[in-house]
């Protein structure tokens, strides 16, 4: 195993943050996996360390085939961002930014770079664009701020990967993943495999998460360039491992021995893994998630829990205003998995309070929420 430091820019005088990435193995072939880049959601980084153990073992025993990069704080800022002891590691406080938005777009600069050097050898067109996307990467002007040089990094250890897991989690959830509908076939085994409620798809849902950022120049060059044999050579996902409070040693091992089982099936690992189970949730399109919101503020009480099915019309969730004994019993708008709910038990103008990933698209432009 070889420890990785790099130091942030732009920390504050008398300080420093370091972004640690930890490598094991070696080979052409790369998996990059980093966990907590909204620093509250715990779940993945309790899961990294899981996977870290285990990593280190079969990298003794020299089975590992491949490179294998691991961040387990992929956000050293935000995670010490507390207010009272409430921790907020979302979005950075001192600018208001969401840290898994806005990640680079170098799609330009990677078609001034290649062009029609593209041809019929796919693996030489692989890494001709690797290639670009590293050298654009190095020519961006230096960092205007901690959370930009922080995004850099990662990104630039991402960037070349064969495979990208960004683990994630939501409120309280389900397990689900996000991926591209072209990549749901080669993810659909690692859903199973973690007992995924769904699987969210999408082409680009819309500001720049680092997921996008890795697999979508792929595909948008690979329209570019028809007649180029130009494959999507990044599998992409972000895995959002239940809820917030999900970090219980037995789901932390299940979810690594999970995630291994799916490298083996990748190639990146030797020896015997168990078959991916046969059940296999849903691939749905990201256009028919409909974010649940309250008619008013008051007291909530949920009446489904995450990862059941529910049909237009049934019962979500109540609330409830004492002072004006306004009780209200707010339904879901389509048939489909309630993969996730709000924390809080107060209903806020604006916020959500569920998640309903229904078969059918009902949105359309910008379909994440920050």
């Amino acid at each position: 195993m070889e420890r990785i430091d790099h130091l942030l820019p732009w920390s504050t005088l008398g300080s420093e943050k370091r972004l640690s990435v930890f490598r094991f193995g070696c080979g052409a072939r790369k998996v990059y996996i980093q966990s907590s880049l909204h620093a509250d959601e715990l779940p993945g980084m309790r899961t990294a360390w899981e996977l870290k153990q285990r990593l280190r073992l079969l990298e003794a025993e020299g089975r590992l085939r491949g490179t294998v990069e691991l961040v387990p704080v992929a956000n050293p800022v935000g995670l010490g961002q507390m207010i009272q002891a409430l921790h907020q590691g979302r979005f950075e406080m001192s600018s208001g930014r969401n840290f898994n938005r806005d990640f680079p777009d170098l799609l330009d600069a990677v078609i001034d770079s290649v062009g029609e050097r593209l041809g019929s050898d796919p693996a030489a067109n692989v890494a001709l664009v690797r290639q670009a996307l590293r050298a654009a990467l190095d020519a961006l002007p230096p960092a205007t701020s901690e959370l930009e040089g922080m995004q850099r990094l990662l990104y630039r250890h991402a960037c070349d990967a064969d495979l990208v897991l960004d683990l994630h989690c939501d409120f309280e959830a389900a397990i689900h993943l996000y991926t591209l509908p072209q990549q749901w076939p080669a993810f659909a085994s690692l859903a199973a495999r973690l007992g995924a409620a769904v699987g969210l798809l999408a082409e680009e849902s819309g500001g720049g998460s680092f997921d996008e950022a890795c697999s979508v120049p792929w595909l948008r060059l690979s329209r570019l360039y028809p007649r180029a044999e130009l494959p999507l050579a990044c599998l992409a996902t972000t895995v959002e491992l239940g809820g917030q409070a999900d970090t219980t040693v037995q789901q932390a091992e299940a979810n690594a021995a999970a995630i291994l089982a799916f490298l083996a099936e990748q190639g990146f690992v030797e020896g015997e893994w168990p078959a991916a189970p046969e059940a296999c949730c849903e691939g749905l399109p990201f256009e028919g998630t409909e974010y649940v919101h309250a008619p008013h503020t008051g007291v909530v009480s949920f009446l489904r829990r995450p990862g059941e099915w529910v049909e237009v019309g049934e019962p979500l969730f109540q609330v409830i205003d004492p002072l004006a004994d306004r009780a209200s019993t707010v339904c879901a708008g389509v048939s489909g998995v309630l993969f996730a709910i709000e924390r809080m038990r107060y209903a806020q103008p604006g916020l959500w309070l569920a998640k309903v990933a229904g078969r059918q698209p009902i949105r359309q432009g910008r379909l994440l929420s920050d």
